[in-house]
């Protein structure tokens, strides 16, 4: 069984997911509004103030923890260092290092590590990912993803760190490698020195490009992600929750670059709540002890990525090198 460390704006998601999957043994939270959450999302389940990290109830074998982002490297260590499996919502700790330390002790430990990137687990995603590793695209390009809204401005963290790292673990994902560059620029206006609008370039070294457009400044909402392929091109629009393949391209006819247009076909993928699946693919990971999609290690990537387009962000756009680890790639 599952344990939950708060409950409270996407706490309240993990605390429902986690009860209609039958895994979910005790929240945790102190807050009023978060008891409401809680008896809402999760009836019946016991509610407490704290968790005692030295003296953990034997039927709980993992954590989800939806705390503040400051204090999730914090309690995870904890849980991991008491024998705990961990599924912590992103980014897993604010800083590449804190990830990579968090990594080690799970290793030592024998305990699963999990991060909440939860559009990996999005059929659309997995359905998009599936077209590009099968060549359906031809060669890979270029990939774009804008996420815009006037919505939850955060006064602890940036859009940049706030919005971008689900794009960023969908464009590691779909290229399979690591940018070697990265370039973002952007604007506070709200407030002083938290970026409200970023635009982030991404280089990869294998020759694909890609750029994360992020704001919550915008006059209506676009969730939107674009795959460019040699002979097709990919779009999902999760706002219209619509996933299209254009049999089209640029060709040289005759000397003349032209462009070839057709109708968009709509591709049709399952219709399953990513954060269900994500929930699930825990309590699995869990019960059989292997790795899941979203493990400590993409974790990192993602940061790596972070603090390189932080970095080029506080230099006024200018590029930064990613700092790598050397750890494990995913596949493609």
């Amino acid at each position: 069984m599952i344990a939950l460390i708060g409950c409270g704006y996407w706490g309240k998601n993990l605390a429902r997911n986690l009860f209609e999957l039958d895994q979910l043994s005790l929240i945790i939270d102190p807050t009023e509004t978060g008891k409401r959450h809680a008896k809402e999302n999760a009836p019946g389940v016991p509610v407490r103030d704290h968790f005692d990290f030295g003296h953990v109830p034997s039927e709980i074998k993992g954590v989800v923890i939806a705390t503040p982002a400051v204090h999730h490297y914090e309690h995870s260590k904890q849980a991991l260092e008491a024998g705990l499996d961990v599924f912590c919502e992103k980014p897993l700790a604010l800083k590449a290092d804190e990830a990579r330390e968090l990594v080690t002790i799970a290793e030592q430990h024998k305990r699963i590590l999990m991060v909440g990137h939860v559009l990996e687990y999005h059929p659309a995603f997995l359905k998009l990912h599936d077209l590009i590793r099968k060549g359906e695209l031809g060669e890979l390009r270029y990939l774009y993803s804008n996420r815009l809204s006037l919505g939850k401005i955060r006064t602890e963290e940036n859009i940049l760190w706030s919005f971008a790292p689900h794009d960023i673990a969908l464009l590691l994902r779909m290229t399979g490698e690591m940018p070697s560059e990265v370039q973002a620029t952007g604007g506070a206006w709200v407030q002083p020195h938290i970026h409200d609008v970023t635009l982030t370039d991404l280089m990869f070294p294998g020759g694909i490009r890609a750029h994360i457009h992020v704001s919550w400044l915008h006059p209506f909402k676009e969730h939107r992600f674009v795959a460019i392929g040699s002979e097709k091109m990919a779009v999902y629009n999760d706002v219209k929750k619509k996933l299209e393949l254009y049999d089209q391209r640029a060709d040289m006819v005759n000397g003349i670059p032209t462009a070839q247009k057709s109708t968009p076909a709509t591709v049709e993928f399952e219709e399953k709540e990513p954060l269900k699946e994500e929930c699930r693919a825990f309590a699995e990971a869990i019960r059989t002890r292997t790795s899941p999609l979203t493990d400590g290690y993409s974790a990192v990537r993602v940061l790596e990525v972070l603090e390189a387009a932080q970095g080029s962000l506080q230099e006024n756009g200018v590029p930064q090198k990613v700092v790598s680890s050397g750890r494990p790639e995913h596949s493609n």
